[in-house]
């Protein structure tokens, strides 16, 4: 793994010690597995730019959004964003797969302008289907108020490999970190404020 990666599992590890978690951290370790490589070297072909960084968190975690390990279903809180009380999941592998290209039809509606009172950052392109976003991580609510994206298509006041967080009710797309590296620096800088006690998965 690489530094970032390895700092952010430490410092997760501790933010779950420090609010009692102690126990539903090691049954995670003591269950969960990385992708394969075969799953690895399927999505670098379908997903070349695909941060490094996020590649060697699967290579950690293959995944932990109702993810099955052997014979058990986890469904473990291992993201956050810039949202107070929003906490994700990692998607795998095959799920990033499974759900590339989905913003361009999840969000025509509102990216062009279906809707009133939708927020959408400059740094963005106004017209979904231009949109080429990779989905990584829902929020623990099964995805249903808030997703994750890298973002390969931004605008021209935007960078490629941006990080995008979509948030629903108010219906709004921020961009939250400039890079994947950048998303998960802002996480260990803000303690892993969204690992907190009694709402743990």
């Amino acid at each position: 793994m690489n530094n970032i990666v390895d700092s952010y599992i430490s410092g997760l590890k501790n933010a779950y010690y420090n609010v009692k978690g102690k126990e539903i951290w090691n049954h995670f370790e003591s269950v969960k597995h990385g992708a394969s490589q075969d799953h690895i070297d399927e999505l670098k072909a379908a997903c070349p730019e695909i941060p490094e960084a996020l590649i060697h968190l699967l290579q950690y975690v293959d995944g932990t959004y109702w993810r099955t390990y052997g014979d058990e279903d986890i469904a473990f809180t291992l993201l956050g964003s810039d949202l107070v009380k929003r906490d994700y999941y990692l998607l795998s592998s095959q799920q990033i797969l499974e759900n590339q290209g989905d913003a361009p039809y999840n969000f025509q509606d509102y990216l062009d302008g279906e809707y009133d009172g939708v927020d959408i950052d400059e740094k963005l392109l106004k017209h979904a289907k231009d949109l080429d976003w990779l989905h990584f991580a829902n929020c623990t609510n099964n995805g249903g108020t808030s997703q994750l994206y890298i973002d390969y298509s931004p605008s021209d006041k935007g960078k490629i490999g941006q990080i995008v967080r979509y948030l629903h009710d108010p219906n709004e797309f921020e961009v939250i970190a400039d890079s994947f590296e950048a998303y998960l620096q802002i996480l260990i800088d803000n303690k892993f404020s969204f690992i907190r006690e009694g709402y743990l998965e």
